[in-house]
């Protein structure tokens, strides 16, 4: 597990989050801790050392 620290792009406070870097890649909706608005999260893991992180708002 690897702990991230990034801007809500909602709310824009700073939050962090788990992720599993047993799964080598990934992409879930998960709700801001601060504001509770939904965030997509795309992940990719290589060899478990995160390549890419990208966090982006939901169009609703």
């Amino acid at each position: 597990m690897l702990e991230k620290f990034f801007t809500c792009p909602y709310c824009w406070e700073s939050i962090s989050m788990l992720l599993d870097n047993s799964i080598p890649e990934q992409s879930y909706i998960e709700d801001c801790e601060i504001c509770c608005n939904p965030i997509q999260v795309t992940i990719k893991f290589v060899n478990l050392e995160l390549l890419h992180f990208q966090v982006d708002s939901i169009e609703q």
